[in-house]
């Protein structure tokens, strides 16, 4: 009988202490800061994708020059109105040429950093679709090649370029980048000599390289050595680059 009361006793002891419904408490849960809808963080990183995307281009088919050489001088004329149609053609200045040409440029200036001179660039890949821009301009084949025959440029296998001294100043070639005469022609010998040594330099050196001139030309030059399919490919400008052209 007594170990029925103790055991009644125990019973009763222990309601008492356990908790009731009303007492128990489901655990806190962390309240994030921000929720952010799975949609936006989405596109928000299409974004991201996109723009990076954007920005890239095969490095198999192109190199950037001044991913060579940063101290060759860039003064892209076709990205600004200073060129002989008076207007803007490229978004912005950048110098893509095919890798083996751009290794050719690049040991051209390093001859002449050795000199104390150096390369400025007027041109280089160019594409078609700029080239068709400029043929509706000026339909002359005698001063802008047909789009659709193609140039050199649109190749990536050819630049237009001068040679500058330690300081970035032209040496004088005897005529502005884009002449359109026989003063502007190799074979046109009636210039001061020290017009005639600076073309005669340019040549020779871009001749070392395996660069071949053009007789019309004193600023241009190709390499022949391999055959480039003409290309439609436009790179691409970021904002940066988009506002210093302005």
């Amino acid at each position: 009988m007594y170990k029925y009361f103790l055991l009644f006793i125990l019973f009763l002891f222990a309601c008492q202490q356990a908790p009731t419904n009303s007492e128990v408490q489901a655990p806190k849960k962390a309240v994030p800061k921000e929720i952010i809808a799975p949609s936006k963080v989405i596109a928000k990183k299409q974004d991201t994708i996109a723009q990076k995307k954007s920005l890239t281009y095969s490095y198999m088919e192109w190199t950037e020059l001044i991913s060579l050489d940063k101290t060759i001088i860039l003064d892209l004329r076709y990205a600004t109105p200073n060129n002989f149609v008076k207007e803007q053609m490229y978004d912005c200045g950048r110098c893509f040429l095919r890798p083996k040409v751009a290794r050719r440029v690049f040991r051209a200036h390093q001859i002449l950093r050795k000199q104390g001179l150096g390369l400025k660039m007027f041109d280089c890949y160019r594409p078609r679709p700029i080239q068709q821009k400029l043929w509706d301009k000026v339909p002359n084949a005698s001063y802008v090649t047909p789009p659709w025959k193609g140039s050199m440029h649109n190749k990536g296998a050819a630049v237009d370029l001068t040679i500058v001294d330690a300081a970035g100043k032209e040496l004088d070639m005897g005529t502005e980048f884009d002449y359109f005469g026989e003063r502007g022609h190799h074979t046109y010998k009636d210039l001061p000599k020290e017009i005639l040594a600076n073309r005669q330099l340019l040549k020779s050196t871009m001749k070392e390289v395996g660069l071949s001139a053009i007789r019309t030309e004193w600023w241009h030059y190709s390499f022949k050595q391999k055959a480039y399919k003409i290309s439609d490919w436009v790179w691409e400008c970021s904002e940066r680059e988009m506002r210093n052209e302005k």
